[in-house]
């Protein structure tokens, strides 16, 4: 990663630690809301490259009242470059991630799930059309990854190994 200073101000703008962390947490309170242990570690880190991607965001935005492995078996052209998407917002993911840590409103268990703490982010989602719909994609996408239950089945759904 580039220091802050030096990287371009579309990339401080759209991948910044604080707008990532919330799209993290807004999936890790979705994921909590099914399953209480919380998310495993290496599904976090699919959550950015599915909300931030325009395509992918809106197809999942438009059939949220159907299930994941669905929207995706029904939508092919979401999954084009995705292994690349994935690959290039890692370093994202892990620098969102560290934010969270670093103001307290998330832990890891002994087993690598991630937690949310009760207090730290307001519960009601705002902000501009686009934040909002990729944080109730992230909300989507964590109560979806609970529901299925099983990290092999959602990486081969998306086509990647884990």
């Amino acid at each position: 990663m580039k220091r802050w200073d030096l990287r371009p101000i579309e990339i401080r703008n759209l991948f910044n630690p604080a707008f990532c962390g919330l799209i993290l947490f807004r999936a890790l309170r979705g994921y909590e809301e099914e399953d209480p242990r919380g998310m495993p570690f290496s599904l976090s880190l699919v959550v950015l490259p599915l909300c931030l991607h325009r395509e992918a965001r809106e197809t999942l935005a438009r059939a949220n009242r159907s299930y994941f492995l669905k929207i995706v078996a029904a939508n092919p052209q979401m999954l084009v470059d995705f292994s690349k998407r994935s690959t290039d917002l890692l370093p994202f993911a892990f620098e969102a991630l560290g934010f969270l840590m670093q103001l307290g409103v998330l832990s890891v268990s002994e087993d690598g799930r991630l937690k949310t703490k009760p207090e730290g982010v307001k519960k009601s989602i705002d902000g501009t059309a686009e934040t909002v719909a990729c944080q109730r994609v992230a909300k989507f996408l964590g109560r979806e990854f609970a529901r299925i239950g099983d990290r092999v089945t959602v990486y081969s759904t998306l086509g990647i190994r884990p």
